[in-house]
């Protein structure tokens, strides 16, 4: 098997760190459950970066494009879990729109706008509801 590239190296160690932590699962859709076997995660880890001996080349170069256009937004289960927006983002939390914010520390120029549309509507929805209460109150 020829030596994998530093882009395959990387995604297998994401897949890795997904299964200690507990977050990687199997099947389409993660619908399969939690991986609990080591082998298994390390089968997932060889396929998603494309370093399989058994595929094709064109099936390798299509795994690892689909991981890392994955990785580029977001919506792996460590960033969503850690808060960052990329792989190897050293630390940093940070926003993605994957997360919606959760997790970042400081907030974006975007979610800023978001949560403050957000505050206003439901302060005004509690408002109407409490009044509403009490007229109902003094009518009976």
């Amino acid at each position: 098997m020829a030596k994998s590239s530093p882009s395959q190296r990387k995604t297998s160690g994401r897949v890795m760190h997904e299964f200690k932590h507990g977050e990687l699962k199997s099947g389409p859709g993660g619908k399969g459950g939690k991986v609990k076997s080591r082998k298994q995660a390390i089968a997932i880890a060889i396929r998603e970066s494309g370093t399989s001996k058994y595929a094709g080349k064109a099936e390798n170069k299509k795994n690892l494009a689909k991981s890392k256009s994955k990785e580029a937004k977001g919506e792996t289960a460590q960033q969503e879990k850690e808060g960052k927006s990329h792989v190897g983002a050293r630390g940093k939390r940070e926003s993605s729109r994957a997360m919606g914010g959760k997790n970042a520390t400081s907030t974006t120029r975007r979610g800023k706008s978001a949560t403050s549309g957000r505050r206003s509507r439901t302060s005004a929805t509690q408002k109407r509801k409490s009044t509403s209460g009490s007229r109902k109150r003094k009518a009976s």
